[in-house]
């Protein structure tokens, strides 16, 4: 049972995917039940009746008829779910208190329906089909929801943690602990859940495989040849920021002055439009699959976004882009808190019109095994020949350090060789070894039949 401190702790932090508030006891009470049956179907929540949405403590009283048909209401979910209902005084106010746990016999019914929580919303699911996608396996519940035992507190982030305590509007005054409790990071054994590690981890990646995300930019429209390849880890939120920081240094980037005011950064894509699609790719993926990491891919023409999982059956084609379901609901309250997503279920929406907007083409979806958004790049041929530029100077870069090593291996290597292991023509070899050369950076001793190559010690210092 939580004291009066404690419920002004969870009062400060708002409404989310385990905090639910109520004015005052509804009409019908079923509208109660069916946030506690959401609750138990997800990681277990606390419903507070006599608190508005503007996080103000106004009381409520409740008598005892009212309490009896609460009480009725609440041991119609089925199967029976333990809960607790308890009265608080807080500031000299009365706050009715509904806790319950995540249950262990899910997926727990309320007249028939199941209830789940999707981010600090309970949405209802009727069907046997979308029931299967959102438990998979009876006897496998969200990823972001089971115990990581080797996690301790002292692998959380603390930096990032204070971070997320400042943007979700958290109490410096309230402990670390007792955060951790609140957002139900933590099972009743006291081992830590996966979405904590995930958002909070310093390095979620030695303790869930592939939970990174991979930076990946090709030389023309193809996969023949990679111009960059990074591999970004820590928090979800460090691998969002880091991933489009490497998305604004690949891209066309103009800037807008106005005034005295600050510079605008204008994409050649919306980068809101990147914000949703990479939110939605670590916050939806499926970390159950351990053979594929969620990934950007960046061409000369598209900038393709991927994550494990395709589209769950939970949402019909008919459906995509009006409704959302999570499969790390954990994960993705934790990011609604920080403001990192919006409406539930429209995100699809709000990025193909801001495409729209921007007079550019609609982005595509490929929805089997894995989910893809797909954004079309302008053509812009100024700046399209720019890039081409910048990719042949950085092939050509390769192509010299590869020389290089080659000539470092083997000071008897030749041009044919040379030419094999670079995969480029005698010619090329012939043009960069020239370079070289004039550089300072090689050196040929003896004759050409007989002699050999000698790299200069600034070239292997670099």
């Amino acid at each position: 049972m939580f004291s009066a401190e404690e419920i002004k702790a969870l009062i400060q932090g708002g409404e989310g995917y385990n905090v639910e508030f109520k004015v005052r006891v509804p009409n019908k009470p079923k509208e109660i039940t069916a946030e506690i049956c959401a609750f138990a179907n997800a990681a277990g929540g606390t419903l507070l009746l006599g608190v508005d949405d503007e996080n103000t403590i106004v009381g409520v009283e409740i008598d005892n008829v009212k309490r009896s048909a609460i009480q009725n209401s609440l041991n119609e979910i089925n199967p029976h779910i333990p809960c607790l209902f308890y009265s608080v005084l807080v500031d000299g106010k009365q706050i009715w208190v509904i806790e319950v746990s995540s249950g262990e016999q899910k997926p727990y019914t309320l007249s028939g329906a199941i209830y789940v929580r999707q981010g600090p919303n309970s949405q209802k699911i009727t069907s046997v089909e979308q029931m299967r996608d959102f438990f998979q396996q009876s006897s496998r519940i969200y990823f972001d929801e089971a115990p990581c035992s080797d996690f301790t507190l002292n692998d959380i982030n603390e930096l990032f943690f204070e971070e997320f305590r400042i943007v979700s509007g958290l109490s410096p005054a309230v402990s670390r602990e007792q955060i951790i409790r609140n957002l139900k990071l933590e099972l009743p054994s006291g081992e830590m859940k996966n979405g904590a590690v995930l958002f909070f981890g310093q390095t979620p990646e030695e303790f869930i495989d592939k939970a990174v995300i991979r930076c990946v930019a090709f030389e023309g429209k193809d996969k023949v040849s990679i111009i960059d390849d990074k591999i970004y880890g820590g928090p979800l939120f460090y691998q969002f920021k880091q991933a489009m920081q490497w998305l604004k240094g690949k891209l066309n980037v103009r800037y807008k002055i106005e005034g005295q005011g600050p510079r605008e950064e204008i994409w050649e894509i919306p980068e809101v439009a990147f914000k949703e699609a990479i939110i939605n790719a670590l916050s939806h993926r499926d970390y159950y699959d351990k053979g594929a990491r969620t990934t950007i891919e960046l061409f000369s023409d598209r900038v393709e976004i991927t994550n494990p999982g395709g589209l769950v059956s939970a949402i019909s084609m008919t459906d995509f882009g009006f409704k959302s379901h999570s499969r790390n609901p954990l994960v993705f309250g934790l990011f609604e808190r920080m403001d990192m997503v919006e409406q539930i279920g429209s995100g699809i929406i709000r990025i193909q019109e801001l495409l729209s907007r921007h007079n550019l083409k609609q982005a595509t979806f490929r929805t089997e095994g894995m989910f893809t958004i797909i954004f079309n790049r302008p053509i812009i041929e100024e700046n399209a020949e720019k890039t081409r530029e910048k990719t042949r100077e950085k092939t050509r870069e390769k192509t010299r350090e590869k020389i290089i090593r080659l000539i470092s291996e083997n000071k008897n290597v030749t041009i044919n060789l040379l030419a094999e292991k670079t995969n480029v023509s005698l010619k090329t070899i012939e043009f960069h070894l020239s370079n070289l050369k004039k550089e300072g950076k090689i050196e040929r001793l003896g004759a050409d039949n007989g002699g050999y190559w000698v790299v200069k010690k600034s070239s292997k210092n670099k």
